[in-house]
């Protein structure tokens, strides 16, 4: 069995290097300087106790990937990117095995209208790329915690296959029946992704008591919608035991955490970021079933426009945003 990673960067490239190195049959579908990197000298991910050297085969698009009923597609991409994925995938095979190793709960429905056998993984992968070629793996002591199971729900052998080669590359994965319930307790996690990017993380005590009381907020929105919704997630007793530190934070190289993803979209002078797909799934909810979500449309909103300005993350002090968004 191959695993064809589509979109190897951060994330992707972690979970496809380490199968690789792990001795899995991996082939990288990644884009630009990033690819033309990794096919010249290979991929150098660096753990916080060692680095691996991929040389995993390199291509920029699944057309060349050529990926077949046998193989697994691990959907690394960023959610906006993700439809016109599918599409690619779905004019080269009917009959693929998808997996969403991505943020959000949309990626499973896209893809579920083109596949039948979808899968929905939970990410808490700390990894930054920010260099063509060069990614940190700064989780300790598993590089990341991807339970997966079916989507909407379910558990098949495929499932249990991967969560086995996930475990076997250094990562803590588990086949879970209610997939989606995980993903969205993992989407609660997200919605502050836009207000780091936006003040950065380099904060004031006091300024980090108002981003927890912003991220609370955001949440809350959410869990309204949820509930009017009948969405299930996982509560915080049930997410935290799963966790148990098994993935924390570790300098790779003397190098600290950068920031997360939305953060370091934008430290990558993105084009577009996730924004639309976590802050805006909770108002599409809220327009679906009436319930107010001004502070996930307000910080869509700002994030939207921040990436549209090209501005750097951290561009935006804590008391600008707070007044943005009182107003």
């Amino acid at each position: 069995m191959r695993y064809v990673v589509v979109g190897a960067g951060a994330v992707g490239g972690t979970v496809g290097g380490l199968l690789y190195d792990a001795g899995h049959e991996v082939t990288l579908v990644a884009r630009g300087a990033h690819a033309e990197a990794m096919r010249r000298d290979g991929l150098r991910l660096a753990l916080p106790d060692r680095v691996v050297m991929v040389r995993a085969p390199v291509v920029t698009s699944v057309g060349d990937a050529g990926p077949g009923p046998e193989d697994v597609v691990l959907l690394a991409t960023k959610s906006q990117d993700t439809a016109a994925v599918l599409d690619d995938l779905a004019a080269q095979q009917s009959d693929l095995s998808i997996a969403c190793i991505q943020n959000g709960v949309a990626n499973e429905r896209m893809a579920l209208e083109r596949f039948a056998d979808v899968y929905g993984v939970v990410v808490m992968l700390p990894a930054v790329l920010l260099e063509p070629g060069r990614i940190d793996a700064q989780g300790h002591p598993f590089s990341g915690l991807l339970d997966l199971g079916r989507a909407p729900s379910g558990i098949d052998d495929l499932a249990k296959q991967i969560a086995t080669d996930l475990s076997d590359s250094g990562f803590v994965s588990r086949a879970v029946p209610d997939i989606m319930r995980w993903k969205h307790a993992k989407l609660l996690r997200n919605l502050g992704n836009a207000i780091e990017a936006l003040c950065g993380h380099d904060l004031s005590a006091a300024d980090l008591r108002v981003i927890a009381e912003l991220d609370q907020q955001l949440r809350d929105e959410a869990v309204a919608c949820f509930a009017a919704a009948g969405i299930g997630w996982v509560d915080d007793e049930e997410w935290l035991a799963r966790r148990n530190n098994q993935v924390s934070w570790t300098p790779v190289e003397g190098r600290d955490r950068a920031g997360g993803s939305t953060w370091q979209s934008l430290a990558r002078g993105a084009r577009s970021l996730e924004v639309d797909y976590l802050n805006g799934e909770i108002t599409l909810l809220g327009s679906q079933h009436g319930v107010p979500t001004p502070l996930n449309a307000a910080v869509q909103q700002l994030a939207n426009e921040a990436v549209s300005a090209c501005a750097a993350p951290g561009s935006m002090t804590v008391d600008e945003l707070r007044r943005l968004l009182d107003d």
